[in-house]
């Protein structure tokens, strides 16, 4: 069975608040994800892998990643670039600025889904 068409408008989706610094917006489907992502300068996603391919492109603003476990290998990302991250690599990310960026993720994230996205709490 075929999958019903979807047409989604962002203004319509509300703001999931993740932290009093990141909000996001999600549009899923079965076997992707589309999120805009809202980073206030400053604002850190601490370091964390995923099973999920992913496509990061920033359309305002910028991110610092710091890529692998040991972060060492350092990547700016700035409006109009996009960054491919695969499969269970380690990552975390600062803004540099008021960011807003566009994540596709394939197959869908399931803790974003589920609300058991634990380590944007982390200390």
């Amino acid at each position: 069975m075929t999958p019903p068409i979807q047409y989604r408008r962002w203004a319509d989706i509300p703001h999931e608040k993740v932290t009093d610094q990141i909000s996001r917006k999600l549009i899923t489907g079965q076997q992707m994800m589309l999120a805009q992502v809202f980073l206030a300068k400053g604002a850190v996603v601490p370091k964390h892998q995923h099973h999920n391919e992913q496509f990061t492109y920033i359309l305002t603003g910028g991110l610092r990643f710091y890529m692998g476990d040991d972060g060492a290998e350092v990547i700016d990302v700035m409006a109009g670039e996009v960054l491919h991250i695969p499969s269970n690599v380690w990552h975390k990310a600062e803004a540099l600025e008021d960011t807003l960026d566009v994540d596709i993720f394939s197959p869908p994230r399931e803790d974003w889904l589920n609300h058991t996205d634990a380590y944007f709490h982390r200390k």
